[in-house]
């Protein structure tokens, strides 16, 4: 559009703008004008015309806030005017002729809609359209056209106003409300560079830049007492809490490989069954495992089944292991191996698994985990990738290491898992048990002929699983812990950690002193003694890993899973016609239970032994594979006890249970080995029949 003035020669005001009207435009933009060689377009071809530059002039902010700029003095002919981010100008701006006297108006649409929207969400991570003090405000850029934006998301903290963003993102920016009052956010979005095509016939001059949009979002933050105090209140004392740091983020993922690695809910049963029974190929399988579903077909005699179910599990493991923080898709009635819920209350914060790997990234630092990385670093200074430790089977223990503690198999023998599926195994074989009685010799077996080929299996892999004496040797080793019966015959262990136990069980006191503590709201506990605790147990822990160290533990656990689920069988379950209305959490307990009436066994139930092994597992996880020794803040002691608490207080009660002996006990702390005390247990429940 042209209008006359008095004024010659004529002009050219060029304006840049988002194509939504007026409300944004672009600052910052480069701007170009070419004189035309003829007075007329006819025949005008831009992909073959070569201008001659006339005049560039550069826009900036405090010059033309308005996003535009003026070419005056410009002689009277035809033009083709260039916003640098175009590289077609053809497209929008077609060439425009100038006038003694007039000026004359091109006007960019970028095509570039852009707007800020904000929400608000409590510090509880609900929404709420009433931010208060202590809330969270969302601002979300919404920007798309002809610039390429994609749809990644880009989370940024708003710490001062005035930032500018690149729109190849769409953002996310959070901010925590700290006054009330009216708030502006200022934003600027910048316009990428678009490179034109060099070559003859084509616009050479054009330079990449950057322009901006400014944007601005408003809001109102209200303060969180919006009235008066009046009436009655009641006043209450927080209980004192750690911080959560990104040591959260191991707690976290020992919790959630632990659970991936069980044999209930999503865990080893499901995958089982759906490997043996359903004959549907498990996620990520082996080509061994492949190989070996394709050979059973229907073969259902001698070991083949039993082989299937060993492959199986130890594929299982292997799957599941390493440092990291996964979820899986539960079943209906299944429990899930991330409880987000649980996590939450852990962390003081809404979590979601996103951010969990976030924090265990930053926990890791991309490398192996911290306390390994010192252990290696310390044994072998100077070490280079690609020396000793270059062979992947060498290092993939070390940069990516099962959750297995021996513990677990060691509460799990004492509830009488092994002794359990042996003594069915003997029966199956029809020889009669040790004693003048065998109470399984009257049971007819008939009912585990659906599962003879397993049972066989079993029986002829006798010689290949670990004995009990072996067991029993590497209990000593780790924990100084030992097992009576008939089956263990005096042993002379080399290294034995006598010391764990009572180490352990001075840690179990402290923090059992440290949660009453915590429950009296007046008082801030001391740390100091949980983390001495914690070191001395670490170090303990740290002499045991030798030769075995993760060999042992990982046969021990193959071996005992199949246990498991044998006896979690129908076929097992009509055997020992066991109980069917007790709420067992794991399908192969009621079996246990039932043998341990049937031979006069301990009366205790395996649950309480179950919880030992797990909980047990768990915690002493948490305190071998941390740096503790490097650790001199409490914070990070009480941290620890406030994660694991759930874990700390289920042992406590679990060991009481099937010991007889309470480590909250104020006055002393009992050291006895625990099969000590089950011995003496034994014993006056067989004086009492």
């Amino acid at each position: 559009m042209s209008r006359k003035t008095e004024s010659r020669p004529g002009s050219i005001v060029v304006c840049v703008r988002d194509g939504c009207g007026d409300e944004s435009v672009a600052i910052g933009a480069y701007i170009s004008v070419y004189k035309f060689d003829s007075d007329t377009f006819e025949g005008f071809d831009i992909s073959t015309w070569v201008p001659e530059e006339v005049h560039r002039v550069d826009t900036k902010p405090t010059e033309k806030p308005n996003g535009c700029v003026t070419f005056p003095g410009l002689p009277e002919g035809c033009y083709v005017v260039t916003y640098d981010h175009e590289p077609q100008p053809v497209e929008t701006t077609p060439p425009v002729k100038v006038e003694a006297g007039c000026i004359t108006d091109v006007c960019f649409k970028l095509g570039l809609c852009a707007c800020c929207e904000v929400t608000y969400v409590t510090a509880a991570g609900q929404p709420t359209t009433r931010p208060q003090i202590g809330d969270f405000v969302e601002v979300t850029v919404k920007s798309g056209a002809s610039i390429g934006v994609t749809e990644e998301k880009l989370k940024m903290e708003v710490r001062t106003p005035g930032f500018t963003l690149d729109p190849n993102y769409k953002f996310t920016a959070a901010s925590v409300l700290t006054k009330t009052g009216r708030q502006i956010v200022e934003l600027a979005i910048l316009l990428p560079p678009v490179e034109p095509a060099g070559g003859s016939g084509s616009i050479t001059k054009a330079r990449p830049v950057y322009a901006e949009l400014p944007l601005s979002c408003e809001y109102t933050a209200f303060d969180r007492i919006s009235a008066p105090l009046g009436g009655k209140f009641d006043v209450r004392l927080l209980r004192s809490r750690a911080s959560a740091t990104n040591t959260f983020a191991l707690w976290t993922a020992i919790r959630n490989r632990t659970k991936a690695i069980s044999f209930s809910g999503s865990g080893y049963k499901t995958f089982i069954d759906r490997v043996l029974c359903l004959r549907s190929r498990p996620p990520a399988e082996t080509a061994v495992l492949e190989r070996q579903l394709s050979e059973l077909g229907d073969h259902v005699y001698g070991t083949a089944a039993y082989d299937l179910l060993k492959t199986a599990t130890e594929v299982f493991l292997l799957l599941e292991c390493g440092v990291q923080i996964r979820e899986q898709g539960a079943p209906p009635n299944d429990t899930r191996i991330l409880d987000l819920e649980y996590e939450s209350k852990v962390w003081d914060r809404v979590v979601d698994l996103e951010f969990l790997k976030q924090q265990l990234g930053g926990y890791l630092g991309g490398k192996a985990l911290p306390y390994i990385e010192r252990v290696i670093a310390a044994a072998f200074p100077g070490q280079q990738k690609g020396g000793q430790f270059c062979d992947f089977v060498l290092t993939s223990r070390a940069t990516d290491p099962c959750f297995l503690e021996l513990i677990w198999n060691y509460w799990h023998e004492e509830g009488m898992l092994v002794q359990s599926i042996n003594a069915i195994s003997r029966r199956f074989q029809n020889v009669r048990a040790p004693g003048e009685r065998d109470p399984l010799a009257h049971l007819e077996i008939d009912p585990l002929r659906p599962l003879n080929n397993i049972l066989w299996g079993y029986v002829e892999d006798e010689r290949s699983r670990l004995s009990v004496k072996r067991r029993v040797y590497e209990y000593h080793h780790h924990y100084g812990l030992n097992l009576y019966g008939k089956a263990v015959p005096d042993l002379r262990p080399a290294d034995n950690r006598s010391k764990f136990l009572e180490a352990f069980h001075n840690l179990l006191h402290t923090a059992s002193e440290y949660f009453k503590a915590v429950q009296d709201t007046t008082v801030v506990p001391d740390g100091y003694p949980l983390l001495h605790a914690l070191r001395e147990v670490h170090l303990i822990l740290a002499q045991g890993a030798h030769n075995q160290f993760g060999d042992l533990p990982w046969t021990a656990r193959v071996e005992m899973l199949m246990q498991q689920w044998i006896l979690a069988r129908p076929e097992i379950r009509d055997f020992l016609q066991s109980r069917a209305m007790v709420p067992y959490r794991e399908g192969w307990m009621p079996q246990v239970d039932t043998m341990k009436t049937l031979q006069g066994w301990s009366d205790v139930t395996i649950t309480h032994f179950r919880d030992l092994g797990v909980y047990g597992e768990q915690i002493l996880l948490s305190i071998r594979y941390h740096n503790w020794n490097d650790i001199n803040d409490e914070e990070e002691a009480k941290g620890w006890a406030d994660s694991w608490r759930p874990e700390l207080q289920g042992y406590l009660h679990a060991y009481r249970a099937v010991t007889g002996v309470d480590l909250t006990n104020p006055d002393t702390v009992d050291y006895t080995l625990p099969s000590v005390h089950l011995r003496k247990r034994l014993s006056m429940q067989q004086r009492a029949r």
